[in-house]
């Protein structure tokens, strides 16, 4: 098994006009994190992953770790080619939703046409798409049908869900899971604190998830996908609880010679 660990530019929605893009790629790579990027700047329209950004986006991920959260705007199968092919360029896997595939969460999938045009176009550019958690049999239901595509598992998601237990997602998902998003929360609504509160996940719960996927030996990306206090504040306790207390293998080490960077969102 090995996970490698980014974190989701969730964490610096409200702040972007404070810190560039290039800024918040040096103060992740200067933790030893990647990036997981989100389509729009919060309060912003623009995607992204519009073509005439590849370059800005490829110069300030320079040597980091990628990957990549799907349009959410019920993109055309012409915005899901681009943004595929951003991701061969950055080489990244795009986490996607039922929504973003064109198939309605919580209802019969009847149909996956619009699916299978968006797989086939991952498949040819060989980018891996995660399908992140919804109703858990809809899901399992669209992964039968695509064999190419992998589970992102979140923990938030999966510990709200009335219908199914924590561990049920785990061991339904654990096999094919090829993406994280680490978040915490205290059973009722997808908040998106940082793993460890006090009276959310259990310690137990936690020991349970990586037992499965060391089972299965995957290669895991984990995201620290957490709603803003400060990046710095969030990623600091995520880091302590995952890897001090749960002991989870392969810590984030900045790369020799990377630059001390502190986070300033006032600069």
């Amino acid at each position: 098994m090995r996970i490698r660990y980014v974190v989701s530019t969730m964490i610096f929605w409200g702040r972007e006009h404070h810190l560039s893009f290039e800024q918040e790629c040096l103060f992740l790579k200067s933790l030893g994190f990647g990036i997981e990027l989100w389509p729009n700047i919060k309060g912003h329209e623009e995607c992204r992953y519009d073509r005439r950004n590849w370059p800005r986006l490829a110069a300030a991920t320079q040597n980091m770790l990628v990957a990549m959260r799907s349009r959410t705007d019920n993109p055309t199968v012409e915005q899901w080619n681009e943004q595929i092919e951003c991701a061969k360029l950055l080489n990244a896997q795009i986490v996607t939703n039922l929504e973003s595939l064109g198939i309605p969460d919580g209802v019969e999938p009847n149909g996956s046409g619009f699916a299978a045009e968006v797989v086939e176009l991952a498949e040819q550019n060989d980018v891996r798409l995660c399908l992140e958690t919804g109703k858990l049999p809809t899901i399992k239901e669209i992964a039968r049908r695509f064999e190419s595509l992998s589970y992102c598992l979140d923990t938030g998601y999966a510990n709200i869900d009335k219908d199914f237990t924590f561990r049920q997602y785990v061991d339904e998902l654990a096999p094919r899971v090829a993406h994280l998003h680490l978040t915490d929360n205290y059973g009722c609504t997808d908040d998106h604190e940082p793993p460890g509160l006090h009276g959310g996940i259990s310690r137990q719960d936690w020991d349970y998830l990586l037992e499965a996927i060391d089972r299965y030996d995957n290669d895991v990306i984990g995201s620290l996908e957490m709603c803003p206090c400060t990046p710095d504040v969030m990623i600091r306790k995520a880091d302590e609880y995952i890897f001090d207390i749960l002991g989870w293998p392969d810590r984030p080490k900045a790369k020799p010679g990377e630059p001390v960077v502190t986070y300033d969102p006032i600069y």
